[in-house]
């Protein structure tokens, strides 16, 4: 009796893992689909693929430059939406940063100069680590936050007009790089991309 018990037992515990292999095969999640382990869509062609901060070798010897930005422009058409206490913290013309050349490093990402800009001209900048994308993400400039102007609101970079579909850290600058910073109140559709187009 107890032989057959043991065997039907093992004989259901073999459906039931053969049945669950069969299931991952076939089923893939929706979410991940051809995404990277750093849920990265595909790049879209002719676009830089991101090159990962741990991999990045920094030649301090080799200086490049790069013209920078950093905006809060479209704030001022949603003032309505802004946190009553960060009102005074948008520059009249919404301009933190004007453009402007920067050296930087071989190797350095759009993350690096961020930060060495926002450090070399007293411009406050927070941000943290996020391990499932492998990159920062930038959650305040002149202390202006993700969600200050509304539900969709925060920070996005964009690089020769191409929002990248992956983190800052990943993004290694190219001599001539025109980088921009620019805060979107509508997921970035205010700013010509929606995230992830």
């Amino acid at each position: 009796m107890k032989k057959k018990s043991f065997c039907l037992l093992l004989l259901t515990a073999v459906l039931l893992f053969c049945a669950a292999c069969g299931q991952t095969q076939t089923v893939q999640p929706e979410d991940t689909g051809d995404k990277d382990q750093y849920m990265t869509d595909p790049v879209p062609e002719g676009k830089p693929a991101p090159v990962e901060p741990q991999d990045s070798d920094v030649d301090a010897d080799t200086k490049y430059t790069c013209t920078i930005s950093i905006s809060c422009e479209t704030i001022l058409n949603n003032m309505n939406k802004c946190v009553e206490s960060k009102k005074a913290l948008v520059p009249e013309d919404g301009i933190i940063f004007p453009a402007t050349e920067v050296e930087f490093s071989e190797g350095e990402s759009v993350f690096d100069v961020l930060q060495r800009v926002c450090r070399d001209n007293a411009i406050h900048m927070e941000s943290n680590w996020t391990p499932v994308y492998n990159s920062a993400y930038v959650e305040g400039i002149n202390n202006l936050y993700e969600f200050d102007v509304g539900s969709l609101s925060g920070w996005m970079y964009n690089v020769n007009g191409w929002y990248p579909n992956y983190g800052c850290s990943r993004y290694q600058v190219k001599d001539g790089d025109v980088v921009e910073w620019r805060y979107t109140c509508d997921l970035g559709h205010d700013l010509g991309s929606g995230m992830g187009e």
